[in-house]
């Protein structure tokens, strides 16, 4: 019987050596010495004796036994030959009592390259085992700046805490995200049974994503599971028959495919001005019983101790106002203090017949995700920018264009030429608000400093008294008036001595923004947009010349700078000027964009850099305070390295 497999199995290595003959890639198993012979090796270290998984053994370390074998591990050499006889003989160990003996092998860039054993892992791969016993040597090449080293080296320490050699990702970051998500980041906290629970869980996943179609996709087994994770979690994961996963993973299908997109998240900057006049009447007509928009607005604090919440619940009242005859309203504040948990509150709202939700903070896009999943009949909307969901539109603004103007402002009117900025949350974004208002500033004052301060540091200590230790005269401070809290600053202010003279604000228009997004609902345009940029997520971001950004300004300005300010932002709402225009430097002197050069919309949002007239720097997630992590570390912005 065991010739009978043997053959089987030659006639599975000429087809695979047939098809990559005709393909133009090498046919036979891939030669570590030849991969690594131009390779900076750092060192080699013993592992020892571990499972190693068959899929990622994926060649020999010298060439002398590769040619035996195809790409895919079958054999090539005849069934009459000394070696199909040891084959053979190996496969009926296999099936009468199984392999024992470890093999011996190299790792190099997790990928795994026999010493000895190729016939045993020849005869596994036949039967679609799923690991061997082997004994490991890494080799550890030198740290490059390419992203097949970032994630290698991630690799390594996520290796070093968990033991796992399985799980591979193709995108930086992902395996932090992975021990986040899972709250497992001590290597104290995968014992035993908690490893070999995931490991189940793992390869019961991949069983569902192979069956859907996972391998001909370009990511990785793990970034399907992770993407799956965000939206269903782990105990859904340990819980779940085989039929419910292939259920899961057939309705998420859509978001797993996104993520081999290169630039997944389709940026919408203008809105579409021309609705269709039907698109009422389709609505309403689509069901008898129908006669309001029912919009739900989902806020994690309330008006009176958030600024942030403050301003959505006017685009709520902006919203009620306009459509009167039209839209209902309604919002749930303080979501995270609800006893019944976010998860649980839009699945009410969606089973009491909301047809739009908003839900206003990246904190609450994993739950919009799962919701937006389960009823794709209801449009679910999230307040962040950079994410990219199939399932579910996002929405921000384009704050840098008034924080631009803001910048001109203050460059004109000190007397320091120190300018203070005091931001909050390192996320994506925020450092193109902070870049703005410096080369705003730059634009009129070339000997404007910027000095740059952090709200959100776990040891920050006081900021105004280093502001007043550096001589600035103007801060520039958070957006919106928090209306239980009586304090002056926010926008720009000057400081004299202990008296401050507020200037200019930088503004949210959320009625605006709300206005548009539910008129493009009603006309039947959210549809015409559906698509956009390909299939790639929705993420509106609009700016000044929608309207839902904007600048005020007291009667403190003098009149000259007003009218600088009214030239500027004529040319800023026409698209004459661009703040990311021109010839800009970085703190470290490196040229970010050249002269006559315009970012990109998808660089301006991912920004990592400062310019070279901010003084201070890019905190790193460990210099936060606990309550604002996961929204940094949600929003991802990826800090240069020094």
């Amino acid at each position: 019987m065991a010739i009978e497999d043997y053959k089987k199995a030659l006639k599975m290595g000429r087809k695979e050596y047939q098809s990559n003959l005709s393909q133009g890639i090498y046919p036979y198993l891939q030669v570590l010495e030849e991969i690594t012979s131009n390779v900076d090796v750092e060192s080699e270290i013993t592992i020892g004796d571990v499972q190693v998984p068959m899929d990622k053994i994926v060649g020999t370390n010298g060439r002398s036994r590769g040619t035996a074998f195809a790409r895919n591990y079958m054999p090539l050499l005849d069934e009459d030959t000394e070696f199909a006889r040891k084959w053979a003989s190996l496969c009926d160990i296999h099936i009468e009592e199984g392999i024992r003996d470890p093999i011996k092998c190299y790792e190099f860039m997790n990928r795994f390259y026999v010493v000895e054993g190729n016939k045993r892992v020849s005869v596994l791969k036949y039967f679609d085992a799923v690991s061997i016993a082997a004994h490991v040597t890494r080799i550890v090449p030198r740290r490059t700046d390419t992203l097949e080293s970032k994630i290698y080296f991630e690799f390594l320490d996520f290796y070093r805490i968990t033991g796992i050699n399985y799980v591979w990702f193709t995108k930086e970051g992902n395996f932090q995200k992975l021990l986040d998500i899972l709250q497992k980041t001590k290597k104290s906290d995968w014992d035993q049974e908690f490893s070999r629970d995931f490991r189940s869980a793992y390869y019961r996943f991949r069983k569902a994503y192979a069956a859907r179609g996972g391998r001909k996709l370009s990511i990785s087994t793990g970034d399907a599971m992770l993407e799956y994770l965000k939206v269903f979690g782990y105990e859904g994961l340990l819980e779940k028959s085989h039929a419910q996963l292939m259920d899961d993973v057939a309705k998420m299908w859509d978001e797993i495919c996104l993520q081999t997109e290169e630039k997944p998240v389709g940026l919408v900057t203008h809105p579409i001005e021309e609705p269709n006049k039907k698109g009422l009447f389709n609505f309403l007509s689509g069901s008898s019983k129908k006669t309001k928009l029912k919009v739900g607005f989902v806020h994690d604090k309330d008006r009176e101790s958030s600024s942030w919440t403050y301003g959505h619940e006017l685009g709520r009242m902006h919203v009620d106002e306009v459509f009167a005859d039209q839209v209902e309203t309604y919002c749930v504040d303080n979501i995270f203090s609800n006893p019944k948990g976010p998860d649980q509150v839009l699945e009410e709202m969606a089973d009491s017949g909301f047809d739009v939700i908003f839900t206003t903070t990246p904190q609450l896009v994993e739950s919009s995700l799962k919701a937006a999943i389960k009823h794709p009949e209801i449009k679910f909307l999230n307040c962040s920018v950079n994410m990219s969901y199939r399932y579910l539109r996002t929405y921000y603004g384009r704050m840098y264009e008034p924080k631009f103007l803001t910048g001109a402002i203050a460059g004109c009117l000190t007397r320091t030429d120190r300018i203070g900025y005091v931001a909050d949350y390192p996320i994506s974004g925020m450092i193109a608000n902070i870049n703005a208002f410096a080369l705003g500033a730059r634009l009129v004052n070339p000997r404007a400093k910027i000095y740059l301060e952090w709200s959100t540091l776990k040891d920050g200590g006081s900021i105004t008294e280093r502001m007043q230790k550096m001589e600035v005269d103007f801060i520039s401070n958070q957006d919106l008036i928090t209306p239980g809290n009586a304090s002056r600053k926010f926008g720009l202010y000057r400081v004299d001595q202990d008296t401050l003279t507020n200037i200019a604000m930088p503004m949210w228009h959320w009625g605006k923004f709300y206005e548009k997004l539910i008129r493009s609902i009603l006309s039947g345009s959210w549809n015409d947009e559906d698509y956009v940029d390909g299939s790639k997520a929705i993420n509106y971001w609009w700016g000044m010349s929608a309207g839902v950004v904007d600048l005020v300004c007291s009667q403190n300005l003098p009149e000259g700078t007003k009218h600088l300010l009214s030239f500027l932002k004529r040319t800023v709402i026409s698209g004459e000027m661009d703040p990311f225009t021109g010839y800009i430097r970085d703190q470290e002197g490196k040229i970010q964009v050249k002269e006559d050069e315009c970012l990109s919309t998808e660089k301006i949002v991912t920004m990592n850099w400062l310019t070279d007239t901010v003084i201070g720097k890019i905190p790193a997630i460990e210099e936060l305070r606990e309550d604002v992590k996961s929204l940094v570390q949600l929003e991802g912005l990826t800090v240069m390295e020094d």
